[in-house]
């Protein structure tokens, strides 16, 4: 039987908490920090959006080889390891000034952040059951709304007060810290106890069955298909939301940081809401669940433009009720469903696949925007993500229709 209470699983839900929240803070300083580096390096948006994208290669990549590698060295390995990489990646950002040297690290950067999310979910994993993992990851997930929202205050401070560069060296000496912790702290839980009591060479080969079986799951490429235009969305919304917001509404940089940071307020009240939902409501589907929610995206992302005209308030409130309905469906399924899917023996392989897919989204999210943008305007970024947010429900179609196991 897994452990339901007690101090042991409750810190193990916390260090992987504050482990991939601080994972952002390796991540975000190069939004906040765009429009300066527009104006001081000369880098244009198209060279800004490529950057963007050699960052989210290697981060899907990154995925893949995270999820296969999650399940055979441990949570607490991979995530450590991530941890260090991203911060010597994220010190080295800081010492460079030239759009090759920043492409480069910044891809580097994303192998490493790739290790995160497999990792933090393998080890949640162990110590969660398809009964409470719902309601449990709905708020663990929370991790990276909070840990974006603090990454833009952060960062946003550092720009402000000692220039772009302090907004790479502050996350990296945070990353480091907290690298130490996860190997001090993070320990195995009981699921990864009873696969221990099995001889080695059986449980490598009762791993690659699952990881197997994990390639072959119809109901798991059609999360990774849905979570594709979700990391679209969520990642030109991420990226390009401080840049956004100072170009368009002339809102001075660290504002620009501050009032973006609604949009993951909001996904914080969303990601609990839905996962609770679900775990209630076990007649319904996650897909079913996340498909609705989907729905209510593509109406919210309709209607911000024109809210967002009336002023720091208005931006903001549309801003969170995008987050919520977005990332309350995002974390669902790349976190409890993914987990479900995958079982006790691949649940970083099953991770890693629907964030990998999903990834490739974030990819061309950094190519696409700019070229929307310049082409069209940037107020013509939101009704393409209307289309998207649509094409993400659709896409959960099978995986609702699906008969469901007992």
């Amino acid at each position: 039987m897994v452990e339901r209470a007690g101090p042991k699983p409750f810190r193990a839900w916390c260090v992987t908490w504050f482990a991939y929240a601080t994972y952002y803070m390796g991540r975000k300083s190069f939004s906040v920090s765009k429009k300066t580096l527009n104006s001081a390096l000369g880098l244009s948006e198209e060279q800004l959006g490529l950057i963007d994208t050699l960052y989210l290669a290697a981060y899907s990549l990154g995925q893949f080889g995270s999820g296969w590698l999650g399940d055979r060295i441990g949570a607490r390995k991979l995530v450590g390891i991530g941890l260090f990489g991203s911060a010597a990646a994220c010190a080295l950002l800081g010492a460079s000034g030239g759009a090759l040297a920043l492409g480069a690290l910044f891809f580097v950067n994303g192998l490493f952040q790739a290790t995160g999310w497999p990792g933090t979910a393998r080890a949640m994993a162990e110590w969660t059951t398809p009964e409470n993992r719902g309601t449990v990851m709905a708020f663990w997930s929370t991790c990276y709304q909070v840990g974006g929202i603090a990454a833009n205050w952060v960062a946003g401070a550092l720009l402000v007060s000692y220039g772009w560069r302090a907004t790479f060296y502050g996350p990296a000496l945070l990353l480091a810290l907290m690298g130490g912790l996860v190997l001090w702290l993070l320990a195995p839980g009981p699921r990864a106890a009873e696969l221990a009591a099995a001889s080695p060479a059986e449980e490598r080969a009762e791993v690659r069955r699952a990881q197997r079986v994990v390639l072959r799951s119809a109901e798991l490429w059609c999360y990774g298909v849905c979570y594709f235009f979700i990391k679209f969305i969520r990642y030109a919304l991420l990226f390009w939301l401080p840049y956004y917001l100072s170009t368009t509404r002339g809102y001075r940089g660290d504002v620009a940081a501050w009032v973006s940071s609604a949009f993951e307020i909001g996904g914080v009240f969303g990601v609990i809401a839905l996962g609770t939902y679900s775990d209630r409501a076990r007649s319904v589907s996650r897909a079913l669940v996340s498909a609705l929610s989907l729905v209510g995206l593509a109406v919210a992302l309709f209607a911000y433009v024109p809210l967002s005209e009336h002023g720091v308030a208005m931006n903001a409130a549309g801003l969170a009720a995008i987050g919520a309905l977005l990332f309350g469906p995002d974390a669902l399924l790349s976190g409890a469903a993914a987990q479900d899917a995958g079982g006790p023996h691949a649940a970083a392989a099953a991770t890693g696949l629907v964030n990998g897919v999903g990834s490739i989204g974030g990819m061309f999210a950094g190519l696409a925007v700019p070229q929307i943008s310049k082409a069209l305007g940037w107020t013509a970024l939101f009704p393409t993500l209307v289309v998207l947010a649509l094409l993400s429900a659709l896409t959960l179609v099978p995986a609702v229709l699906r008969p469901r196991t007992p």
